[in-house]
């Protein structure tokens, strides 16, 4: 006897002890509707992955863009500075300029750090596809075909 007759009359066997009717099996058209609905329920799911990733990211470059624009800010302001101490060099031999250089020297350190923190963000937020809700709906679609091969 195959394993599926042998489950079937153990079935019985335990639906006669217990006095219960056995359960039917669920049509075909049952079957299908479960299926559509969670097909919809998965669809629906992956897409709300998929707006939250995208928000996450969108935050992340927002926030990069951000940071390097404030670099720019401070980057102009350095050169202005510099400009400024050149101006004071040439204009008159005091020791006014040395502080224009060392002012103008810490405002590019400042942008240098502001530059590199908004590049990793712009570099984590980017490209700016829903990675993590692609990788679960190929895992979903590869995990129905293997059922259904079944």
């Amino acid at each position: 006897m195959s394993h599926v007759a042998d489950t079937r009359a153990a079935d019985r066997v335990a639906d006669r002890v217990t006095g219960r009717a056995p359960e039917r099996e669920p049509s075909t058209a049952e079957l299908v509707h479960r299926l559509s609905e969670q097909v919809s329920r998965l669809a629906r799911d992956e897409i709300r992955l998929a707006a939250a990733e995208m928000r996450t990211k969108g935050k992340r470059v927002g926030t990069g863009a951000g940071l390097l624009g404030g670099a720019g800010v401070l980057a102009w302001f350095g050169l202005m500075t510099v400009l400024a101490g050149l101006v004071l060099l040439l204009a008159t031999v005091m020791e006014a300029w040395i502080a224009a250089f060392v002012v103008a020297v810490a405002v590019f350190v400042v942008a240098g750090v502001l530059a590199l923190i908004g590049r990793k963000q712009l570099q984590r937020g980017t490209p700016p596809v829903p990675e993590e809700a692609i990788a679960g709906v190929k895992q979903d679609i590869a995990t129905v075909s293997e059922r259904a091969h079944r």
